[in-house]
């Protein structure tokens, strides 16, 4: 069956970085674009990287641009998040999202990253 499995959370100072990675199986990596999600309590999920499937064209929001950096691993069947720079409001519940069209969608389970000293 289908299983994104997050790992690399956890608990970093600000100005820290930390690297969360993300294991798929069950599903044709390769051709699956994929990103990484946040949900900070009584917040909206929000979108904060994504990479084609290929790898050759990556988009962050405006929050995280010049400090993440989302890169894929196709032999491997893995995605990562380097978060450099980390400042409290990137403390949130991290997921992994695989999509292709016409609809095809998977979740992980998330992981959590608080950034405080």
């Amino acid at each position: 069956q289908v299983q994104l499995v997050e790992s690399g959370g956890g608990l970093v100072q600000p100005g820290g970085s930390l690297r969360v990675s993300c294991a798929a199986s069950g599903f044709t990596f390769s051709t699956y674009a994929m990103s990484w999600y946040r949900q900070a309590p009584g917040k909206e999920r929000e979108l904060v990287a994504a990479i084609t499937s290929v790898g050759d064209s990556t988009n962050y929001v405006d929050s995280v641009k010049g400090r993440f950096t989302i890169s894929r691993d196709n032999a491997k069947n893995t995605v990562h998040l380097q978060m450099n720079s980390l400042k409290p409001e990137d403390t949130a519940v991290y997921y992994c999202n695989a999509y292709r069209r016409p609809g095809y969608n998977y979740w992980g389970q998330g992981t959590q990253v608080t950034v405080s000293s």
